[in-house]
C-alpha cells in the first residue's frame, strides 16, 4: 500500500462520507465478531488496523478491549484521526509492519486497503504479516469481490487509487499459502450503496 496523495486531498470528504467507518450494520457485526475472537483467545493486542483512514473503526476496536494502533500511508488522513482521537497511536506507514516497533501482533485488520496493493505484491505483505503475528494470531481482509466467470483478481476504477477486486476463494488461497487458515469469511452483496459485492474474511495463524 503505497503513500496515495488522493487520500490526502479528500480526507475531510473521506471522513464525511464515513462518519463511523462503517457502510452498514454487517460491516460492523464483522469487526465486532473479529474483536470477540481475539479477546476470547486471549489475544488482547496488540492489534493493527492497515489502512486506518480517519480512525473511526480503530476507535471503535479500542472500545471494545483491544490494544490497537492505526497505520496509513495519508498524514491527511492522520491528522483527522489524530485530533479525534488523540489518546489512540497513530503511525504514518504502508502495509508492512516495519514501521511498528514490538515484537508481535495479536492481528491485523486490513479493510479495503489491501485492494490498493498491486496483486503480485499481495504475498509479500501478508508473509510480513505472518512473521510478526503471535501464535493463533487473526487477521481480517475486507475487499471488494470479483465475481464467478471473472478473473480472481480484476483490476478496477477505484476513485482514488489504483485497486483490484478479488474473488473470496483466491484471497483465502493467497492467505493459506502464506500460513494463514480462513476461519471464517461474510459476503454481502451488490447493493444501492455498493457497486460490487464485498467479503469480510477473517484466517488464523499456526
Amino acid at each position: 500500500m503505497v503513500e496515495q496523495p488522493g487520500y490526502d486531498a479528500l480526507a475531510e470528504a473521506y471522513d464525511e462520507a464515513f462518519p463511523s467507518g462503517y457502510v452498514s450494520a454487517v460491516e460492523r457485526h464483522a469487526v465486532g465478531a473479529f474483536a470477540d475472537e481475539l479477546l476470547a483467545a486471549g489475544l488482547s493486542g496488540p492489534v493493527v488496523d492497515v489502512g486506518c483512514g480517519t480512525g473511526h473503526v480503530t476507535a471503535d476496536l479500542a472500545s471494545r478491549g483491544l490494544d490497537v494502533v492505526g497505520v496509513d500511508p495519508s498524514e491527511g488522513m492522520l491528522a483527522i484521526a489524530r485530533r479525534r482521537y488523540p489518546s489512540l497511536r497513530w503511525v504514518q506507514g504502508d502495509a508492512l509492519p516495519s514501521t511498528l516497533s514490538g515484537s508481535s501482533f495479536g492481528g491485523v485488520l486490513a479493510r479495503f486497503s489491501l485492494i490498493h496493493v498491486p496483486p503480485d505484491e499481495v504475498p509479500v505483505v501478508l508473509a510480513a504479516w505472518v512473521a510478526r503475528l503471535a501464535p493463533g494470531g487473526l487477521v481480517l481482509v475486507a475487499f471488494q469481490c470479483a465475481d464467478d466467470g471473472e478473473p480472481p483478481v480484476v483490476e478496477f476504477d477505484h476513485k482514488v487509487a489504483p485497486a483490484w477486486r478479488w474473488h473470496p476463494d483466491a484471497m483465502a488461497s493467497t492467505l493459506e499459502a502464506v500460513g494463514l487458515q480462513e476461519r471464517w469469511r461474510l459476503v454481502t452483496q451488490r447493493d444501492a450503496v455498493r457497486r460490487f459485492a464485498d467479503c469480510h474474511l477473517v484466517a488464523s495463524s499456526s
